[in-house]
């Protein structure tokens, strides 16, 4: 297809979409000109094709051009400038926003959402090559993904990445200064990517959607400033007046400390959006009750790590209560449950708190957390250990802790080999690829025996099982009898300060 075409069809997918208007269409052009390092445009008629594949050709002929390099990055930033193009300026967004939010915060979340998938700041075709499936366990059904949508860099990509000049600038990639920022090798493109300002807890934090989008509408909440992330009473007070603006959404934090918290401990944000994770629909299995908090409903989740779920109609005795457990907790220790409150002088103990509103009431889930390593598990002993590794050997963040997998995208070719191995009777342990998963198979051999039509499947449903066991190990209190009691000592110990 001509580039003339590709240009018109994509001006005509940015009218479509709502991105642009009629009068903008030749100064849209030249943009676009300007941006392919194009002197001239015949007009064409659109061709009804899908927004990739627009793009697709536009790229190929600027890497036949040589204006763009062939490897996955370059063309990365060079269709998010394309992109860039069409995406209205932040002050439109924001008042289209702030008026939609007057009829209804969903109303203006559900806009914010389809304009961040429309811009290609969300890119729907890569999202929905993502593997999801459910897995039933004691605990629930576990939602289970392969993420394919994140981009993983290609050699040539990670060689320009090291290459590259180091640059302060922003700070990292949730900063503000992202907004329209064109990237550089070793930083995403930003030109289509828009903010939402608002207000929590009396400071300016600001609004957007992961452009991976784990599970629907995946929102990310972050301070207008630079500063690290910390768990404590200002927390629960902000995740909680999040939702206060935004009852249709849920909302958590990473942990503050290494290990168990996020990727990025360097910009205080939270995460959250509108989808209901299986951690909250499990239930309470022991409740609980805090002197001096007869208002606050209280009890322990019947989940693989260890959870108190706090529900009230107070928000300020929920942050009362949330704080005491935190003080308390990040100063406990329990020789016979293998809790150290530090060790040698570094913290241990620390919460992953989610927030939710339930009808008229506001609910807290308070997840222990430790980070305290060994010789014998030196990723950590409540992190997943060793034998889980060839599944899942990342951090266990605020989404797994709900009961979301994101599982490496690496899996799912590998699940095809393993799959092709049982079959054919191949050594799998004579693969280099494959051989971290021969312990598993040999397992997984002496309980099912696998045909062309189940080998899959039953390799989907043991990955859900090994993601159960994941949890179980990241769980400071296990599910034993042990476990159990152990936890009811820091709950006393909690009614007694």
């Amino acid at each position: 297809m001509e580039v003339d075409t590709c240009i018109a069809s994509l001006i005509q997918y940015g009218l479509d979409c709502g991105l642009i208007e009629p009068c903008d269409r030749t100064y849209l052009i030249n943009q676009l000109l300007q941006t392919l390092k194009l002197d001239s445009y015949h007009p064409a008629e659109p061709a009804k094709l899908p927004l990739e594949e627009i793009l697709r050709q536009l790229l190929d002929d600027a890497v036949r051009r040589g204006v763009c390099g062939s490897d996955s990055t370059s063309r990365d930033l060079l269709d998010t400038a394309l992109m860039g193009v069409l995406t209205p300026r932040p002050g439109e967004v924001r008042r289209r926003f702030a008026a939609l939010f007057r009829e209804s915060p969903e109303a203006a979340t559900d806009w914010y959402y389809r304009f961040s998938q429309d811009t290609d700041y969300i890119r729907r075709y890569r999202i929905c090559r993502d593997m999801r499936w459910k897995t039933a366990t004691e605990y629930g059904d576990l939602d289970i993904t392969i993420n394919l949508s994140k981009p993983e860099k290609d050699p040539k990509a990670i060689a320009a990445a090291k290459n590259a000049p180091q640059s302060g600038y922003p700070k990292c990639q949730l900063c503000p200064e992202n907004e329209g920022y064109a990237g550089r090798m070793n930083h995403p493109a930003r030109q289509n990517h828009r903010i939402i300002p608002i207000r929590i807890a009396g400071a300016d934090w600001f609004l957007q959607y992961s452009p991976y989008v784990y599970y629907n509408e995946h929102c990310i909440v972050f301070n207008a400033e630079h500063v690290p992330m910390k768990i404590d009473r200002s927390a629960f007070a902000k995740l909680l007046d999040f939702v206060t603006v935004f009852p249709h959404y849920f909302v958590g934090s990473n942990a503050d400390l290494p290990i168990v918290g996020g990727s990025i401990l360097s910009h205080e944000h939270f995460q959250g959006g509108r989808y209901c994770f299986p951690m909250e629909t499990a239930p309470v299995e022991t409740e609980l009750s805090f002197r001096g908090y007869q208002d606050v409903k209280a009890g322990i989740v019947r989940w693989p790590m260890s959870v108190i779920r706090l529900n009230s109609t107070d928000r300020e005795s929920l942050t009362e209560l949330a704080d005491k457990i935190l003080r308390v907790w990040r100063g406990y220790t329990d020789e016979e449950a293998f809790v150290f409150a530090e060790t040698e002088g570094e913290p241990h103990n620390t919460i992953t708190p989610i927030a939710r509103r339930r009808g008229e009431n506001y609910e807290l889930d308070l997840v222990l957390r430790n980070n305290i390593t060994t010789p014998e598990h030196p990723l950590g002993i409540y992190h997943p250990h060793a034998e889980l590794h060839h599944i899942k050997k990342e951090n266990i963040g605020l989404i797994e802790v709900m009961g979301l997998a994101v599982l490496p995208s690496r899996l799912k070719g590998e699940l095809e080999a393993l799959a092709g191995a049982l079959l054919s009777g191949a050594d799998i342990a004579s693969d280099p690829a494959l051989a971290k998963h021969a312990p598993w198979i040999a397992e997984l051999q002496t309980r099912h025996v696998f045909t062309a039509e189940n080998t899959l499947p039953i390799l989907q449903e043991e990955v859900g099982q090994v993601f159960r066991q994941v949890l179980e190990h990241a769980g400071v209190y296990k599910q034993t009898d042990a476990g159990r009691s152990a936890l009811l000592r820091l709950i006393e110990t909690i009614n007694q300060a």
